[in-house]
C-alpha cells in the first residue's frame, strides 16, 4: 500500500511540475516587443484585441469578368487561409463576406507589418535570363536624349548622385554625365549583368524607363526588373538597388513548385530557401539551364530579382534561392508564401484596423468575477456538507486548475470568453464526480463496511457512472470542435481538456488522498463523510 501511495504521489507531482513549467514557459515567453508575455495561458481575439484586415481582389491593372472575380476570391480564400495557418497565429478567423471581399482576423498582431505583406504577396515565381551590361552600352546615349526629348532639360536634369563605383562610359570613352545625360548618370554599372541606381533616384530611372520612347530603345524581348536593396558605401542608410536586364519571356514560372524550404547555407551561412520541382518541371528546367551554362539566370518574385547565379551546370529538379542580406526570417516568409501558392490575383487591403483590448479586459474582469463567485460557493458547499472529505475534494480541485492551465498551456490551447465559460462549467461537473463517489462510500459505510473497504468500493461503483457522464460530454465537446468555428471551438477545446482533468483528479488523485488518509488511520477510527 506504502510503495503504490509513493507512485501514486510521484505521478501527482509529475502532472503539477509538467503544468507549473508550461505556464511559468508561457508567461516569460518574449512577445513581439521582446519583453515577456506575462500571459500563462495564450488568449483569444475576443479577450487581447489584434488585428482586423479586410481584403478584395485588385483589379487597377485588368478588369475581370464576374465569373472570373468569383473564381479568384474563392482560389484566394484557399491562398489566404493556408497562410494564415502557417504564420502559426492561435484561432484566426479567415472567412468570405458577401462575393467580393475576404475578413481575416489575427488574435494578438496588432498592427503587424510582416501578416500584411504575407497575406498580399501574390507570390509569382520566374525564372528569366539575365542579359549582360555590355548590350546597353551604344542605347544608354540614345536613352538620355529620348529622356531629355520627352521630359525636357528641367524635367530631366541629372543629379550628381551617383557615388556607387562610377559613371556609365559611353562608347568614345567620355563621362556620360552631364546636362545631357540624364538616365546615365544615375544608373552605374556593378558587374556584368547588373547596375546600381541611389535610392533616392530610383523615382526618377522608373519615370525614366516608364517613357514609350524609352521602351522602344530595349533590346527586342528585355525588360528592367529591380532586385534587392543593398547597403551603400557610406554605410547602412545609404541604400542603392539593383537593376537587371532580362529576358521578358521567363524560362520557367513557379507554377511546377512542389516545396520550399528555408534554410542556411553551411558555405556562405546566409540564409537561402531550398525548393522542390515536380517532375515535369524538373525536365523542363533541366533542358533550360544546360542550354545556358555560363549566363545568368534572374530568380524573380513578383517582378523583384531576389538573386541572379551563374549557371554552372544544369540544374533537374532542385533549387535555391538567395537571399542576400535578408534574414531566416524573410526567408522563412518567403519560403512560407510559396509553399501556400500564389494568388490567382492581387489582393488589397481595403479596411484595416487593430482591435483594442478594452472589451476583452472587460470579458476577463467579469468571467473572474463569475469563476471566484461559483468556485467559492461550490467550495463552500462541498465543505459544509461533505466535512473532512469536502477538504481532500478541494485540495483535487485546487490541482484541477493548475492542471487545465497547464494543459492549455502546454497544447498551445487558445483561451475565449466562451472558453471560460467551459472551464467554470467543467469546475462543476469534477465536483459532480466527487459527489457521486462520496455518496457511494456513504452507501458503503451504511452497510457496516471498513473504511478501507468501503472507500474501495465507493470509488469502483462510482466509476462507471463518471464514465458515462464525462464520456458523453466529450463526445459533444469534440462534436463543437468540428463543426464549429472560431469562439465555439474555444469553447470546446476548454471543456474537453477540463472533462480529462476532472476525471484524473476525481478517479485518481481523490482516491490517492482518501488512501494516504486511511493508511494514516487505525482500523477503530471513522472518516468524516
Amino acid at each position: 500500500m506504502l510503495q503504490n501511495l509513493k507512485v501514486r504521489f510521484a505521478i501527482i507531482a509529475l502532472a503539477l511540475v509538467g503544468s507549473l513549467f508550461f505556464l511559468y514557459r508561457n508567461y516569460s515567453a518574449p512577445g513581439a516587443d521582446g519583453k515577456p508575455t506575462r500571459q500563462p495561458v495564450t488568449l483569444g481575439l475576443d479577450l487581447q484585441g489584434g488585428s482586423h484586415f479586410a481584403l478584395e481582389i485588385d483589379e487597377s491593372k485588368a478588369r475581370l469578368a464576374p465569373e472570373q472575380r468569383a473564381d479568384a476570391i474563392d482560389r484566394a480564400l484557399k491562398v489566404v487561409r493556408t497562410r494564415v495557418d502557417e504564420l502559426g497565429v492561435a484561432e484566426p478567423v479567415v472567412q468570405k463576406v458577401g462575393e467580393n471581399r475576404i475578413l481575416v482576423e489575427l488574435a494578438g498582431l496588432g498592427s503587424n507589418s510582416r501578416a500584411k505583406e504575407v497575406l498580399q504577396r501574390t507570390a509569382f515565381l520566374q525564372f528569366q535570363m539575365v542579359h549582360p551590361v555590355s548590350e546597353l552600352q551604344q542605347v544608354f546615349p540614345r536613352i538620355d536624349r529620348a529622356v531629355t526629348e520627352a521630359l525636357g532639360r528641367q524635367g530631366a536634369a541629372p543629379q550628381a548622385s551617383n557615388p556607387v563605383g562610377g559613371l556609365f562610359k559611353g562608347g568614345a570613352g567620355q563621362d556620360t554625365a552631364g546636362a545631357g545625360a540624364p538616365f546615365s548618370s544615375k544608373v552605374a554599372p556593378a558587374s556584368e549583368a547588373e547596375f546600381l541606381v541611389q535610392a533616392a533616384d530610383v523615382p526618377a530611372v522608373e519615370r525614366y524607363l516608364a517613357l514609350p520612347a524609352v521602351q522602344r530603345l530595349l533590346p527586342r524581348g528585355t525588360e528592367f526588373l529591380w532586385g534587392t536593396a543593398q547597403p551603400g558605401a557610406e554605410g547602412a542608410e545609404q541604400q542603392v538597388r539593383r537593376l537587371f536586364l532580362v529576358d521578358s519571356r521567363p524560362m520557367m514560372t513557379g507554377e511546377y513548385l512542389e516545396q520550399a524550404q528555408a534554410q542556411t547555407d553551411q558555405q556562405t551561412m546566409r540564409p537561402v530557401v531550398v525548393f522542390e520541382l515536380s517532375r515535369r518541371g524538373g525536365r523542363i528546367f533541366e533542358k533550360a539551364t544546360g542550354e545556358n551554362i555560363g549566363r545568368q539566370m534572374a530568380i524573380v518574385l513578383d517582378d523583384r530579382v531576389y538573386s541572379a547565379p551563374v549557371i554552372q551546370s544544369q540544374i533537374a529538379d532542385r533549387g535555391q534561392i538567395e537571399m542576400g542580406g535578408s534574414s531566416l526570417e524573410e526567408a522563412s516568409d518567403l519560403a512560407l508564401v510559396l509553399r501556400a501558392g500564389a494568388l490567382p490575383a492581387p489582393l488589397r487591403i481595403v479596411e484595416e484596423r487593430t482591435i483594442g483590448p478594452s472589451l476583452g479586459q472587460d470579458s476577463i474582469d467579469n468571467g473572474r468575477l463569475a469563476g471566484v463567485i461559483g468556485i467559492a460557493a461550490v467550495i463552500l458547499m462541498v465543505i459544509g456538507y461533505y466535512h473532512f472529505s469536502g477538504v481532500l475534494a478541494v485540495l483535487a480541485l485546487a490541482l484541477y486548475v493548475v492542471l487545465i492551465l497547464g494543459s492549455m498551456a502546454a497544447l498551445d490551447a487558445v483561451l475565449t470568453f466562451p472558453g471560460i465559460a467551459g472551464l467554470i462549467l467543467s469546475v462543476g461537473m469534477a465536483v459532480d464526480a466527487n459527489v457521486l463517489i462520496f455518496e457511494r462510500i456513504r452507501e458503503e459505510l451504511a452497510l457496516g463496511r471498513s473504511v478501507r473497504t468501503a472507500i474501495s468500493e465507493g470509488f469502483s461503483n462510482a466509476l462507471s457512472a463518471i464514465v458515462d457522464s464525462n464520456l458523453t460530454t466529450l463526445i459533444t465537446a469534440g462534436i463543437l470542435y468540428y463543426v464549429g468555428t472560431g469562439p465555439v471551438r474555444g469553447f470546446a477545446v476548454t471543456l474537453a481538456i477540463g472533462i480529462i482533468a476532472s476525471m484524473f483528479t476525481a478517479i485518481f488523485v481523490t482516491r490517492t488522498l482518501f488512501m494516504l488518509y486511511a493508511e494514516r488511520r487505525t482500523a477503530a477510527q471513522g472518516i468524516s463523510i
